[in-house]
């Protein structure tokens, strides 16, 4: 039987464009590959690699709104607000012609870039960041990006999201991760928002650490499997109001949440159904 767990969505997290400030809707559809709309676009230097906040903290200053039909809305420093239409889909892409390889954390990814019309946004872009960067798509996500197969089934697909279709975090976990911080060598450092992590869905009302133990969860009328836990870089040292770097969460996840070499907050989720999720579903504990 079903655990009961009295915990409901505190928010919910969807970035349009992997890397930059997103937004918090009361509700989202939830696609087989995660949130709709949620990292569908990427920037990419003139290698084909992925562009995020690893390399550049000052994107976290360039928010992203989605628009309908796919389309998203950029507004940042230099820039906007100006609106990208999604781009025609790419001529011949069975066969790849006119797509971009793009290079995403050791994998390959085609993605369509942008159309012409967004020649300006990267060339505004490039010139925010210092380096040339231009926008790319993604156009088919059933298809393009399989879940690492350790963790994923066959089929499974993701976004341009990190490795996982969703992020799920909890408020207890946050405010206990802030008493640590709070105890160690850089407390004026926090308490941290949970902005720093990016997640899709924040579960109120669990104990702390509580997600540790989760295997599946249903989440109003959508059930997820949990897949790992979810390693943190050092995108989470940055604040994402003013893009400055400081050494919290990581020195103190360093020595309270290590796992297999990895620093850890929050469980990566893939969808098991689709549907609608909305801030104040009740969150169940399936396993």
């Amino acid at each position: 039987m079903p655990k009961p767990f009295h915990a409901v969505v505190h928010a919910l997290g969807v970035h349009p464009v992997k890397s930059m400030a997103g937004c918090a809707p009361a509700s989202a559809v939830v696609e087989p590959w995660g949130l709709a709309a949620d990292r569908r676009w990427a920037l990419i230097d003139r290698t084909g690699k992925v562009v995020t906040q690893r390399q550049r903290p000052g994107l976290a200053l360039v928010h992203a709104e989605p628009l309908p039909a796919g389309a998203v809305r950029l507004r940042g420093p230099g820039l906007g607000p100006v609106d990208v239409a999604v781009p025609e889909p790419a001529a011949g892409s069975t066969t790849g012609t006119d797509l971009v390889v793009m290079h995403i954390f050791g994998t390959k990814v085609e993605s369509v870039p942008a159309g012409p019309g967004a020649s300006e946004v990267d060339r505004r872009l490039s010139a925010y960041l210092g380096e040339e960067v231009r926008l790319v798509h993604l156009d088919d996500p059933a298809t393009r990006r399989p879940v690492n197969p350790l963790y994923g089934r066959p089929g499974e697909t993701v976004s341009f999201a990190d490795g996982f279709p969703l992020l799920v975090t909890s408020m207890a976990s946050l405010d206990a991760l802030n008493a640590l911080i709070a105890q160690g060598d850089h407390p004026e450092e926090g308490p941290l928002p949970m902005d720093r992590f990016r997640p899709n869905l924040v579960v109120a009302g669990t104990a702390p650490w509580a997600e540790d133990g989760w295997r599946r969860l249903a989440v109003g009328e959508v059930a997820f499997r949990v897949a790992k836990p979810c390693g943190r870089c050092v995108i989470t040292t940055t604040d994402q109001r003013t893009a400055e770097r400081g050494r919290e969460p990581l020195r103190t996840l360093g020595r309270h949440r290590r796992l297999d070499g990895k620093l850890v907050f929050g469980q990566n989720l893939v969808p098991e159904s689709t549907g609608t999720v909305r801030v104040g579903d009740p969150v169940t504990v399936l396993e």
